[in-house]
């Protein structure tokens, strides 16, 4: 079986045979499955009426279980964004009726987002839809595969955590 990135490699190897190509093969179809996952992201997301930064805060407040609501500074650990994105972040959600803010009972000072239930409907329909497509990637792949691929790039991302 081969795909595209065996050509490339191929080529790069006739013009750099003093190269280590080895990381091609590997990063080059990260590369390439990252950009066929965020279009199939994108298409799960729109289907459910959310783009993929409202997917993100979404999902950081389901994730954090009930009531739902995390304080801005937690959204922000989160989702990896600056303090000004996620504020202008979470004033479109709550102008789409998706979270709303409310006092932070144990800090008079401070805020806690949370999420609707019309958020709730939004993010858990989105990620059932994205869950669905993401599974048609690994079809290929038999579940002790799939384990293994997890594990291997679980430890090529653990240093970055």
């Amino acid at each position: 079986m081969r795909d595209e990135v065996d050509d490339l490699s191929e080529d790069w190897a006739r013009e750099r045979p003093d190269l280590d190509l080895s990381p091609v093969a590997i990063f080059s179809r990260l590369g390439r499955l990252s950009r066929h996952l965020d279009l199939a992201r994108r298409e799960a997301f729109t289907r459910h009426g959310i783009e993929s930064w409202e997917f993100d805060v979404l999902a950081a407040l389901r994730r954090a279980g009930t009531p739902y609501e995390l304080s801005p500074g937690r959204l922000l650990r989160e989702t990896l964004v600056t303090s000004g994105t996620m504020t202008n972040r979470v004033d479109r959600l709550a102008a789409r009726g998706f979270v709303e803010r409310n006092p932070d009972p144990e800090d008079r000072r401070g805020v806690l987002v949370r999420l609707t239930p019309e958020g709730k409907t939004a993010v858990d329909g989105a990620f059932g839809a994205l869950l669905q497509a993401e599974a048609t990637f690994l079809t290929e792949l038999s579940e002790a595969q799939q384990e293994q691929l997890a594990d291997l790039l679980r430890q090529l991302l653990v240093r970055f955590s």
